[in-house]
């Protein structure tokens, strides 16, 4: 008979000195019995649950089927509260505290006695932020997902959350919608729990997660109130026990294939630009090179099947019923976009999760001869403009807006731009190029989701409804329209878009992959010799922040958490 394994919580939990004394005893005040340290897998359960997280408020729940998996397959799960990372409430974004809460999850698991974790996730930066410490700290490893909201309704037409904020907002100004029918359409547009049910950058993490390998079929598309997503975290929790068993560890998971099917499928759904970061900073994390040159070579033969908003007309609802991501990584096989034999949590490959995957609507995934976009990956562009990059999303924008000339419009941060957009005697036409500074991950800080840039009133009572728009900054991933983001370096870097002025010609050719500023070498160095670089606020986590963060071409992470450090063993406590 095989020896049981020695887990790495009986080097708490275990024998019968005083320190293992000292850990049991104060456990045991929630009413333990003896068995439960009788060396069974603990299971860790890392709850981004909070009523400030509106996305997320409804992890409690999902955490009590984890924990009857859990217990079901023999194992003991304790559930832990990290740091909740809310895009609709945190201000001035969530993203300037992913890599703190990264730092809480990583710690929160090597400092406490369990064998493998699920992470609950929802909103936006939790998924990221909780695989990325995860990804740092290799024990094995689920995340679930807490499920996209119910399809919004308003006056008898499905809306979106995000892209129907957009358009409303953008319909008020142009004095299309009056504003009591704009604010009629809070309630319906969030009218369940869960996240946004666009393929927004919730959706689209949780698809990540998904096609990588390190959460459970379907997570990505099962809204959050159907029972079937209470049924997956329960098998999530027995299955974790069984990756302890077998010693699986998430770094066995999260291989360099792993990252190259989620940026194919990104690619397929029409997934937020914000995944670019993400994916990136997680694979640096657990020891994978990928950088902006995989993402476009990658993503660029890779059509947009699912016609979802922002890019389409469905929402996440209508995903899931029509076969979810399944289908859509059936579909991407059949014309060998995939690697097929890499593994899963749920111990099936890849090829045997999705092999004759149905698509039960093909309005909703479509066939992949009949795309939304012929080339729905994110396109990278270089030039002097952004000579480490700049991303932009095909599948959202304007097709006759890829290649375009135009004068530059420039707003030094968001206030100038809040200020000086919608005044009447702006100097703007629908061939003029917007171009906002500072926004970046060291401008902002934190690099705020302001890169969407409403358009002026004035240009949309015309009926101008795309313009090209440049900046340092993201993107929510429920906007559209023709956004080049993410350039690097950001302004506050010294980036050349730092010295971009009102009337400089700028040209966008996304078939090139161009970004380029018409100005000479010359002119340039003129205007760097004037600039003066922003002040660096003054103490606390944002001047850690400034200090460290990386570049968007680098994920954005800090650059003393990149690698893995493993959770081995710490020094007793007493």
């Amino acid at each position: 008979m095989k020896e049981k394994r020695r887990l790495r919580s009986a080097e708490w939990f275990g024998g019968e000195g005083k320190n293992a004394f000292m850990h049991r005893s104060w456990m045991k005040n929630q009413g333990l019995p003896d068995h439960v340290f009788d060396g069974r897998p603990v299971i860790g359960i890392c709850n981004t649950w909070s009523e400030l997280t509106p996305c997320n408020a409804h992890l409690r729940t999902i955490a009590e089927h984890v924990k009857r998996g859990v217990y079901e397959a023999g194992g003991f799960p304790v559930e832990f509260p990290v740091m909740s990372l809310g895009e609709s409430n945190m201000r001035p974004t969530a993203m300037l505290f992913r890599n703190l809460a990264s730092m809480d999850v990583e710690e929160s698991i090597r400092s406490n006695p369990m064998d493998g974790v699920i992470l609950l996730v929802g909103c936006d930066k939790t998924t990221p932020a909780l695989l990325m410490g995860a990804a740092s700290a290799n024990l094995p490893t689920i995340a679930v997902s807490g499920g996209p909201m119910l399809n919004g309704k308003f006056r008898g037409q499905d809306i979106g959350s995000g892209t129907h904020v957009w358009k409303f907002a953008e319909d008020v100004k142009a004095g299309r919608m009056a504003v009591k029918d704009f604010l009629s359409a809070e309630q319906g547009q969030s009218r369940s729990a869960g996240s946004c049910m666009t393929m927004g950058t919730a959706s689209t993490m949780a698809s990540m997660v998904e096609a990588l390998g390190i959460g459970m079929p379907d997570n990505a598309a099962i809204p959050a109130v159907d029972a079937r997503r209470g049924v997956l975290a329960h098998m999530a929790g027995r299955r974790i026990v069984e990756l302890v068993n077998e010693d699986i560890k998430i770094s066995q998971i999260l291989t360099k294939n792993a990252f190259e099917n989620a940026i194919r499928v990104n690619g397929a759904i029409g997934g937020s630009t914000n995944a670019v970061l993400h994916l990136i900073a997680i694979a640096r994390r657990i020891g994978v090179e990928l950088d902006l040159d995989d993402w476009d070579r990658l993503g660029r033969a890779v059509p947009t099947i699912v016609d979802l908003m922002p890019s389409g007309r469905f929402l996440m609802e209508d995903f899931y019923y029509a076969g979810g991501l399944s289908a859509v990584m059936s579909a991407l096989d059949k014309v060998g976009l995939l690697h097929v034999n890499e593994v899963t949590v749920s111990g099936k490959s890849v090829g045997e999760i999705i092999r004759e995957a149905p698509n039960y609507n093909e309005e909703v995934i479509r066939p992949i001869e009949n795309p939304l976009t012929k080339e729905g990956g994110i396109a990278v562009l270089r030039g002097n403009l952004a000579p480490n990059g700049a991303v932009i999303k095909p599948s959202a924008a304007t097709p006759e807006l890829m290649q375009h000339r135009g004068r530059a419009v420039v707003f030094e941060n968001i206030e100038h731009y809040y200020k000086r957009i919608d005044d009447p005697d702006l100097d703007i036409d629908a061939n003029s190029v917007m171009v906002l500074k500072n926004c970046g991950p060291r401008g902002y800080p934190g690099m705020a989701e302001v890169g969407n840039m409403p358009l002026p009133a004035k240009l949309l009572k015309q009926g101008v409804s795309d313009m090209v728009r440049i900046s340092d900054a993201r993107m929510s991933g429920t906007a559209y329209g023709t956004v080049v983001l993410h350039v690097a370096p950001e302004a506050a870097a010294g980036g050349t878009l730092a010295l971009v002025r009102d009337g400089d010609i700028v040209e966008l050719d996304v078939a090139g992959r161009r970004l380029e500023l018409m100005v000479s070498d010359e002119e340039l160095a003129l205007r760097r010799a004037e600039w003066i670089p922003p002040q660096s606020p003054r103490g606390g986590y944002e001047s850690l922040y400034v200090e460290r963060v990386m570049q968007a071409d680098a994920g954005c992470d800090f650059d003393f958490l990149v690698g893995r450090r493993d959770a081995g063993i710490p020094r007793h406590s007493h």
